[in-house]
């Protein structure tokens, strides 16, 4: 059981001066002011069907949020000039789950289930027609197949059904809220995705696990970034596809390596030509390989590398990111059992790079018309982090 308060103020300002001018500009404010709280709780039960060993678990959580109020705001410095749209959020959210495990053979092992989720939203808003209520509810069945392990390599076949819920306000919505009149179409409050993977994890040799795997991943709608307002909204349906391959080599009990490399490809499956099918921000390769050191006396650490390939910025490929390389740095001591100091630095190396990009259309001050462009958020310099811990 969990409960949480939190207040958020986050102020942005994506175009500049494209929509109102300099002075003011188009910063604008997002705030929320959230509580939440639920629980979870399971149970598993050991038995024999028919000579086979089985798991059955099963189990409930839920949630409620209560936002009051959840606002849009435009501002200028940071002073309120005037309420876009401010609303009153609940959002409720129950889910049941089962699930068998069942080992057939020595060799063999089956684990299926099934899962029940519900929302609920209700929606208080300034304008009268974007308030409402909404509700949704999906089963999302889950199959696994494990075969294995022979001379230490196991095969598994993975299908699964998930979703993902959309922001209750556009669950609701009727008309814009900057001019009060606009029709906007509504969004489904959840949106379902369908997975299939399959893969082999083994051990090359006395050390090294190593795991690779090929997946696919289809979504009924994706969620794109939205500059002008700093939101995501409901978009296309998806294809993606990719191979993973993750490795862990225990050289000793003092040093090991860790490496996880991916492709993927990613593209809208409602073919457009004249706009392009490519998914904005969808990275293509990507890497995290780490040196992790252990048990030098009272000291430890770690050094990583972080690497994300160019993406595409907009759905017909002509623009694309920079790729991005990083490197984190962590060392440590341990005074005892308990207590223990550790450094980290971020962005060993300080390297330029940027964290986030983005393609859309912005006008500054002395510009008489908009302007696309890259829109970027840099990575952090070079920083130091010194924590000392300790555990009661």
């Amino acid at each position: 059981m969990w409960w949480l308060k939190s207040d958020l103020d986050l102020w942005s300002n994506f175009q500049y001066c494209e929509n109102n001018g300099c002075p003011p500009g188009d910063q604008f404010k997002q705030a929320e002011r959230r509580q939440a709280g639920g629980f979870s709780a399971s149970h598993a039960l050991f038995d024999r069907w028919g000579g086979f060993e089985v798991e059955n678990s099963f189990g409930l959580q839920a949630r409620v949020d209560h936002l009051n109020p959840i606002g849009l705001y435009a501002t200028s410095a940071r002073e309120t000039l005037n309420t876009v749209r401010e609303d009153k959020v609940t959002q409720r959210s129950l889910g049941l789950w089962a699930q068998n495990e069942t080992r057939w053979t020595e060799w063999f092992r089956s684990v299926q289930g099934l899962r029940a989720d519900t929302y609920d939203f209700t929606v208080d808003s300034d304008l009268a027609a974007n308030s409402g209520k909404a509700s949704d509810h999906m089963v999302t069945p889950k199959l696994a197949l494990i075969f294995g392990p022979w001379k230490k390599t196991e095969l598994y076949l993975n299908y699964g059904h998930g979703f993902h819920s959309n922001d209750a306000r556009g669950t609701t919505i009727r008309v814009d809220p900057a001019d009060g009149v606009t029709p906007v179409q509504a969004v489904k409050p959840l949106v379902r995705t369908r997975g299939y993977e399959v893969g082999v994890r083994l051990e090359f040799v006395p050390g090294w696990q190593s795991t690779v795997s090929l997946w696919q991943l289809t979504a009924a709608s994706e969620l794109l970034f939205v500059g002008d307002a700093g939101t995501t909204e409901a978009s296309r349906p998806s294809r993606r596809y990719g191979v993973e391959w993750t490795n862990l080599y225990v050289l000793s009990d003092r040093l090991a390596i860790d490496a996880d490399l991916a492709w993927s490809h990613a593209r809208f499956r409602d073919h457009d030509p004249a706009v392009g099918d490519y998914i904005p921000g969808a990275v293509t390769t990507t890497a995290n390989i780490g040196l992790t050191f252990d048990h030098f006396g009272p000291w430890y650490g770690a050094i990583r590398l972080r690497y994300f390939g160019p993406r595409p910025l907009i759905e017909n490929n002509s623009v694309r990111s920079q790729s991005t390389k990083l490197t984190n740095l962590r060392a440590g001591y341990r005074f005892g059992q308990r207590t223990q100091l550790a450094l980290d630095v971020y962005n060993l190396f300080d390297r330029k790079a940027n964290d986030i990009e983005y393609w859309y259309d912005s006008q500054l001050a002395g510009e008489s018309v908009p302007q696309f462009d890259r829109h970027i958020h840099p990575s952090e310099p070079r920083t130091f982090r010194m924590t000392l811990s300790h555990q009661f």
